[in-house]
């Protein structure tokens, strides 16, 4: 788990070093303007039709109150802004004037034309796609985390937990498509035998975004009272916030409500984080055995656990449907 934290925080910095040089922003004139970052931002921000505290400016943008005061004062000199009348002679609501204004859409005007050239290279479909890119990224970090929802499988749901598993194992661990092929038939048999009261797969979702899978199945006719938790997968971004937890839950609430006695999986040694999960939940590590599956060496995993009356208590929150 952490490996993949610091994957991703990598790659995070990684695009911002091709941004900010692409973009020109790390020159100490913001575009030839004479003006930093920091104070063409707080120029931005200005740009309302209320005027606006320093104290309040300087919380939203995350900056100093000190460094926020020299930066309106500069302004002030140089007859961008004005500050209204108010008792506390710092805290006075600061608007911005016209020649601030005409400053402020010369640097946007300027933003504009060198955004252009740096996508110039791209095709009108790399464009729309990095300009959805960007606004998803923007999403996620300013807005509340959505809630989650578990539902049951619909339309289309089947060929995305194929193509997920498929993606993300072959980047994660290497697997070859011999592991999409057997996740696909696990699902079709799972789709054909349509035994609602005895399995059921959930589908996490927020925001209308899947964020995993995991199926309560069959294990067979050779152990009726056995249920095989199967499919279980988390989306990178949704990792660490609870998730898994929840769909653990909803699984074995299932399970044992749907008269099961006992639950079993299988996985590999090398998921760790999903194991500290399964022990976590009362999972034993029953069996391990070294195996070449995938086209990779693997440590087969089988873990147990016994089903409770206080596991039909668990709250199942999936929507029927």
């Amino acid at each position: 788990m952490m490996r993949g934290i610091m994957d991703e925080i990598d790659r995070i910095r990684a695009f911002s070093r091709i941004y900010t040089g692409r973009l020109g922003l790390l020159t100490k004139s913001y575009l030839g303007s004479g003006l930093g970052m920091a104070e063409v931002r707080v120029l931005h921000d200005l740009d309302g039709t209320d005027p606006v505290r320093p104290r309040i400016l300087a919380q939203a943008l995350g900056m100093d109150e000190g460094q926020m005061s020299r930066i309106l004062a500069g302004f002030a000199r140089r007859g961008w802004v004005e500050r209204l009348r108010g008792q506390d002679q710092r805290e006075r609501p600061v608007q911005l004037l016209p020649e601030g204004r005409a400053l402020l859409a010369s640097l946007r005007a300027a933003s504009r034309a060198e955004v252009s050239t740096a996508l110039a290279p791209l095709s009108a479909a790399s464009r729309a796609a990095l300009a959805q890119a960007l606004e998803r990224a923007g999403q996620l970090l300013s807005d509340p985390p959505p809630s989650v929802t578990l539902r049951d499988l619909a339309s289309g749901d089947a060929g995305w937990v194929i193509e997920r598993h498929a993606a993300l194992y072959a980047q994660d661990e290497g697997y070859d498509s011999t592991f999409e092929a057997l996740v696909a038939r696990i699902l079709a048999d799972f789709l054909h035998r349509a035994d609602p009261a005895r399995e059921r797969g959930f589908i996490a979702e927020a925001a209308g975004q899947r964020l995993g899978s995991i199926f309560c199945m069959a294990e067979g006719p050779d152990a009726p009272e056995t249920a095989r938790l199967r499919l279980f997968l988390i989306e990178p971004q949704a990792r660490g916030t609870g998730i898994a937890q929840t769909m653990m839950e909803a699984c074995l609430a299932f399970a044992s409500n749907a008269g099961y006695r006992r639950m079993r999986l299988w996985t590999h040694e090398s998921h760790r984080a999903a194991g500290r999960l399964y022990a976590r939940n009362g999972f034993a590590l029953v069996s391990r055995a070294p195996a070449r599956a995938f086209g990779c060496d693997v440590v087969d995993q089988t873990w147990e656990r016994a089903l409770t009356k206080a596991d039909s208590r668990l709250a199942i929150t999936a929507d029927r449907g």
